[in-house]
């Protein structure tokens, strides 16, 4: 029986706050400055990943407000073949390192801090570009579906 190796679903949240983004400064490696995120558990819809993730290593509850771009390319991430969903969402409130997250941080466009790991400066720029042209991002749950994180019901 051929057995497959299939790339790894992950979700990635930009969280818009106070006119700046929250990028978060990882504990593991790779070491450097990354969007919150990480893997889909089993049985986890990507938008409960992403609001998950994002209250893991913020500390904030956040509201999707749309889907970004889903970015695949096998090199993205140097540990094995991810891909990640990217949504966009709003958050209030005081952000604070938490999980592996070992600090954290509000950035503008003109204000990054580097290293930036993974492929998420190119996520940046595409969403500073986009933002940038006034476009609409796609609704992070269709419009006719009714979303509830997992576990709530």
């Amino acid at each position: 029986m051929k057995k497959y190796k299939n790339p790894t679903p992950t979700v990635d949240i930009i969280i818009e706050i106070q006119g700046a983004i929250i990028l978060i400064e990882r504990v593991n490696p790779p070491h450097g400055w990354a969007l919150p995120g990480g893997y889909v558990d089993y049985g986890e819809t990507l938008e409960a990943a992403a609001i998950r993730e994002a209250r893991e290593e913020t500390s904030l509850g956040v509201e999707l407000i749309g889907q970004f771009h889903t970015y695949s390319d096998p090199k993205r991430d140097s540990r094995r073949h991810n891909i990640s969903t990217v949504f966009i969402a709003r958050a209030e409130g005081v952000p604070m390192a938490a999980s592996d997250a070992k600090n954290i941080g509000t950035f503008t466009r003109d204000r990054l801090p580097s290293p930036i790991v993974f492929d998420h400066a190119e996520i940046l720029a595409d969403y500073f570009r986009v933002r940038a042209s006034k476009r609409k991002w796609v609704p992070a749950v269709p419009l006719n579906a009714s979303f509830s994180p997992i576990g709530k019901k």
